[in-house]
This record gives structure tokens, C-alpha cells and sequence, in this order.
């Protein structure tokens, strides 16, 4: 996943110019309703003792947005719209932030318009596809993590097919994080619930449960859709701040998390697992971290597959030693229920044409692979990605080969 932080050269006249400045009280409205033209409208999870984020979406209708609003706080931001995925194919959205604490505005920065993470057809479809309301299919951009911003200047140059129905700027605000009964996390070691098939079943790491990230349980679908064993991980990044602090992973995640439901329309967060620079392992989408839960990270090649984010930008900055760590151990642990060797590869088959590969075709990938190896991405990054043969024998390791 792309989550763009890369800062733009002059560009042509553009169709929108959304400039937020001054303050301004939203509605409320519930989670799900759609923004139509005219007033902003937040919507926002059920709140928890500690408090829900919220997903504000401001229309922007007829080609501009006046400028002088505000939709308050917010962290992560993205442009969406009703239509295809790809209605924005050869076009651009670039977006410039304000901080909330210091005043002073960002550079402009791009958003990628041809999403590389999403559903494929299928399992996720009947809820990633379509909106909730009308049967609407609905596009976004990639995030954009912004950090704590109260104001934002967004232009958009259509591509060929013009600009689609329903632009709109979704700002997410990740709140406080929903408290829950449920374990904060999951403990290190073997588990009676583990699911094995083999006789290389590497530890399991501790994993920082839904709960323990402070997951909104109200705002996802509530039943679980699962894929045959899998026989290949994913390794992503989320290409994000590197220089974060680790105790501000969870808020990041809450807002991928509302992005991916509240604005892309999917069921749930699209990865399976989230590592932080500090090596610590989180659950991302529902249904069990040792059951085959379908996800939405590589399109065409979310069967049978998990999907693991590195949390961080790591084009040219090196991955820390205990980020590769937790990649290895949850990437081990992973494969060795289904008795895959770490080291090796397997055999899957594209789902779609969207893909690195037409839908059908066969490809041999590692059982360990970057996002790049299944579709047209620089994704984990050119400093990550050639980390990934260490991180392979390091699996291996921990899974006795």
C-alpha cells in the first residue's frame, strides 16, 4: 500500500481547489451515510468509554470547494468518489496539509489515483465494490497520513474519462481508540488454538489484538470471510512517517482502519498483520489470527495469502533490525500452520487482471513476497525489498529448516 508522502513540482490548472482554514462545527451523522451535496457531514463510530474516531467527508461539489472552512482535527486524508476504482485512471489529486500545532502549511503531495490494494472479486466484493447505500460502486485514492492538521488544499486533474461523480476529501480523525473487554494482546508461544499441519510450526509472536489497537468493532462488517490455507505472505509498507514513535502505531492504524471501511467501502482493514518500527506484531483484519481470513492487500492475489504491513516509508530509509524481526517472526508463524517452508515457493494463480498477471494465470512466487512481485508498485520499498532474502532464512530459522 502507497499511503503518498511525496512532494510535486509545478503543475497545469487545475478542476478543484479545496482550501480549509478557518473553524467550523460539523453534523453528526451515522456511521455509513453518504455525503451528498452541500454541507459537510461527519461520520463517525459508535464511541467507546475512550472514545471513536470519525471519517469526515466534504463534497466537492461542482469543481470547488469554498475556501474558509474546516472540518477540525484530523490525521489521515484521501479522495474518493462514486464510480470504479479506476475512474480516475490518468489523472492526479495532490494535497497540501495544515498543521494543527504549528500553523504552517506542507508542500503539495501526490495521491496514488490507481489503487493497488482492494478487494478481489468475490468474497469481499458484495461489501468492497459496492457502496452501502444505492448499489454505488465508490473509488478512493491512497491515504495520506498527515499527522494532527486542522486545514487542507486538495486539487484534482481528471484523467480522459473526466472526473467522476461524488469527489469528495475524506478526513479521519483515529479519535482515542475504543475500549473493549476483549485481551489486549495475544501471548507469545505455542497455543491450543494454533492450527498446524506440519511439524514446522515456528513460535508464535505476541500480537497486539483489535482490542488492544482500539479497533471500532461497529464500523466493519461482522462476519468473517475466509480463504483456502495459506501458502504465501505478503509483505508490504505502509509508507508512512518512518520517525514515529512506536506508541503512536495504534492511532495510525485505527485510521487506516476507518479509511479502508468508512471511505474505501471494504469490509475491514485490508491487511492481515501490521509491524511496527519496534517490532511489535499487530492483528489487522478480523477472524483469527491463525485461521486463512481473506484479505485486501495484493490485487489478484488475495486467496490463499496473508497480507503483513511494515508500518513506515522505506523507499530509501533502512528498515530498523527489530521491524524485519517481527516481519520474520509473524511471516514464520503464518506459514508453518499450513507447514509452508519460509524459504521456498509455491504456486498460486492471478484473480485478476488488474494484476501483475491476466486472472488465471499461474505464477511460482516465494512463499515470502513483496507487493511488487504480484502488481505494478515500488511497494515495500527499494530498501525493503532487498531485505527480503534475510528475512526469508531468518523465517526458516524459526521454523527449524
Amino acid at each position: 500500500m502507497r499511503i503518498s508522502l511525496r512532494a510535486l513540482r509545478g503543475r497545469p490548472p487545475v478542476v478543484l481547489l479545496a482550501v480549509l482554514a478557518a473553524a467550523l462545527t460539523l453534523p453528526s451523522i451515522p456511521a455509513g451515510a453518504r455525503a451528498g451535496g452541500g454541507a459537510p457531514a461527519a461520520r463517525t463510530g459508535t464511541p467507546g468509554a475512550a472514545g471513536g474516531g470519525s471519517v469526515t467527508s466534504l463534497p466537492l461539489t461542482g469543481g470547488r470547494l469554498p475556501a474558509g472552512r474546516t472540518a477540525g482535527r484530523f490525521e489521515l486524508l484521501g479522495v474518493g468518489w462514486d464510480g470504479p476504482a479506476r475512474a480516475l485512471a490518468g489523472g492526479s489529486v495532490r494535497v497540501r496539509t495544515r498543521d494543527a500545532v504549528t500553523g504552517g502549511w506542507s508542500g503539495w503531495h501526490e495521491l496514488e489515483t490507481d489503487g493497488e490494494d482492494g478487494p478481489d472479486a468475490g468474497a469481499d466484493a458484495a461489501f468492497g465494490t459496492a457502496a452501502v447505500a444505492g448499489g454505488t460502486r465508490r473509488g478512493a485514492t491512497a491515504p495520506l497520513w498527515t499527522g494532527p492538521s486542522d486545514g487542507v488544499a486538495v486539487e484534482v486533474t481528471p484523467g480522459p474519462a473526466g472526473p467522476p461523480p461524488g469527489l469528495r476529501v475524506e478526513l479521519v480523525d483515529p479519535g482515542e481508540g475504543v475500549r473493549s473487554a476483549g485481551p489486549r494482546s495475544a501471548a507469545a508461544g505455542p497455543a491450543a488454538g494454533d492450527r498446524r499441519s506440519g511439524h514446522h510450526q515456528a513460535p508464535r509472536p505476541e500480537i497486539v489484538t483489535r482490542a488492544g489497537w482500539g479497533a471500532d468493532e461497529s464500523i466493519r462488517e461482522p462476519d468473517f470471510v475466509y480463504t483456502g490455507p495459506v501458502r504465501t505472505v505478503f509483505v508490504h509498507h505502509t509508507a508512512t512517517a518512518t520517525e514515529y514513535a512506536c506508541s503512536d502505531a495504534p492511532r495510525l492504524i485505527r485510521a487506516v482502519y476507518q479509511y479502508h471501511v468508512q471511505s474505501n467501502g471494504w469490509r475491514d482493514i485490508g491487511y492481515n498483520f501490521l509491524v511496527d518500527r519496534c517490532g511489535t506484531v499487530y492483528e489487522g483484519r478480523a477472524g483469527g489470527t491463525d485461521l486463512p481470513v481473506h484479505g485486501a492487500h495484493t490485487l489478484g492475489f488475495n486467496t490463499d495469502s496473508a497480507g503483513v504491513a511494515a508500518i513506515g516509508t522505506f523507499v530509501t530509509d533502512v528498515p530498523p533490525e527489530p521491524l524485519l524481526t517481527g516481519l520474520a517472526r509473524i511471516a514464520a508463524w503464518k506459514l508453518g500452520l499450513t507447514d509452508q517452508d519460509a524459504a521456498g515457493s509455491t504456486r498460486m494463480v492471478s484473480g485478476s487482471d488488474g494484476s501483475l498477471y491476466p486472472a488465471g494465470t499461474g505464477v511460482d512466487l516465494r512463499t515470502i513476497s513483496g507487493h511488487r512481485d504480484a502488481f505494478n508498485t515500488e511497494c515495500p520499498g527499494d530498501a525493503l525489498y532487498p531485505r527480503l532474502p534475510d528475512l526469508r532464512t531468518a523465517a526458516a530459522a524459526l521454523q527449524g529448516r
